[in-house]
């Protein structure tokens, strides 16, 4: 790599301080500032592995330098497992949007939650008190204690009061997966104390909230999906401050859990359109939310107060048939793209979760949650309602003058 390149991947690590930009603006240019002054217009992809470099003292000192702070080495890179180009810039651009110092990819988000995990564990904190409703494997992870934490389940009023002297991460989501149930994380943030605050901000996307401005100290994304928002990559990435960035970085380096740089380009370009799907999505989810809550085939409806582009809804007749009676909208886990897709929780995301605790969460046998995306909502309607036609005939009489409502999800 040549010193032009050097400095402009110096350039993405260490961006010079500007005015600030409106989140439509960070989206597109974040991570990129660099380009034109290479004559590029689209970011390169640098599929490297290792890095060429005759000055082995000098790779020393950056080693020993990131061994003991975790911080990006200066100068080019040195190998895959230490950081790579392209992968950078979609961590400047995201941190550009979620407001923090720093932010550290992953290959998954469950990658980049045990890599919190494991930092606050090496450090003596394996207790962690979470909210639920959380995604199925995040709270299979605590629960099962794959990774030595303990885990204490708390309502957002019981957090003071749940927290240990070991106590090293408070767990939140919200909107949660997949209730959309919501909290106050302004209120949450404060009853943390000094103990940092995780926030999963995947379904709401820095679109919607900015949990660091709120007071948490990390921001967890399922990168997977709003983020690259196409079904196409694999990622997860965590906002944070430089501090605890560094400590993520030498966990990845440890684990292997690094993201390839193709998945980093994808999720950069990703992000250029982040605000128009997410706002495009939103506008139609909630239209659709607006429907079901008045259809007297659903039990119902939750949908955030903060608005986004999920839905999920409980049904009077049988939720399977609604499943397999969809044409246009896929059924199929997952969540963020441009088409629409519809899983029924308790079958499979949130499965591994005992059925008890699962339905405690509020997460009952007859909810289904559904990703809107770009179609026309009328298309997306008559699909529904066909659906729901077929699901009522089979489980005819079952809640039979029950009246729908419809729930913010709190």
């Amino acid at each position: 790599m040549d010193s032009a390149s050097t400095h402009a991947y110096d350039d993405v690590r260490r961006p010079a301080p500007r005015a600030p930009r409106a989140l439509a603006t960070e989206a597109v240019h974040a991570g990129r500032d660099d380009l034109a002054r290479q004559g590029l217009h689209a970011p390169p992809i640098d599929l490297s592995t290792t890095y060429p470099s005759y000055d082995s003292r000098g790779e020393a000192e950056r080693i020993d330098a990131f061994a003991t702070t975790g911080a990006e080495p200066d100068g080019p890179p040195v190998y895959g497992r230490l950081g790579n180009p392209t992968v950078a810039r979609f961590e400047t651009a995201l941190a550009r949007l979620e407001g923090t110092e720093s932010a550290v990819a992953f290959a998954s988000g469950m990658a980049a939650l045990s890599a919190v995990l494991l930092v606050r564990a090496a450090q003596g904190l394996r207790h962690v008190v979470a909210v639920r409703p959380l995604y199925g494997c995040s709270d299979h992870l605590l629960t099962a204690g794959l990774l030595g934490t303990e885990v204490t389940w708390t309502d957002p009023a019981g957090i003071t009061d749940a927290l240990r002297p070991d106590t090293g991460l408070v767990l939140v989501e919200s909107p949660a997966n997949p209730t959309l149930a919501e909290v106050d994380l302004r209120a949450v943030a404060h009853a943390c104390g000094s103990v940092p605050l995780l926030v999963d901000n995947t379904f709401a996307t820095p679109v919607l909230q900015r949990p660091a401005t709120a007071g948490a100290r990390l921001v967890l994304h399922s990168a997977t999906k709003y983020l690259g928002g196409h079904g196409d990559v694999l990622a997860g990435v965590v906002a944070c401050d430089e501090e605890f960035a560094g400590r993520l970085r030498q966990v990845r380096f440890a684990t292997g859990g690094v993201l390839h740089p193709l998945a980093g380009y994808l999720l950069l370009r990703g992000l250029s359109t982040l605000p128009v799907r997410v706002r495009a999505a939103s506008a139609t989810a909630a239209d659709l939310a607006g429907r079901l809550a008045a259809d007297p085939r659903v039990a119902r409806v939750h949908y955030p107060r903060i608005g986004g582009a999920m839905v999920a809804f409980e049904v009077h007749g049988d939720p399977h048939e609604v499943i397999a009676g969809v044409r246009l909208i896929t059924p199929a886990v997952s969540l963020g793209s441009v088409d629409t897709l519809i899983q029924h929780p308790a079958s499979i995301s949130h499965r591994i979760v005992d059925a008890d605790d699962r339905r405690g969460a509020g997460v009952s046998d007859r909810l289904l949650r559904m990703s809107v995306g770009l179609e026309d909502v009328e298309d997306l309607w008559a699909d529904l309602d066909a659906a729901l036609g077929v699901a009522a005939q089979d489980g005819r009489g079952a809640g039979r003058g029950a009246r729908s409502t419809a729930s913010s999800g709190v």
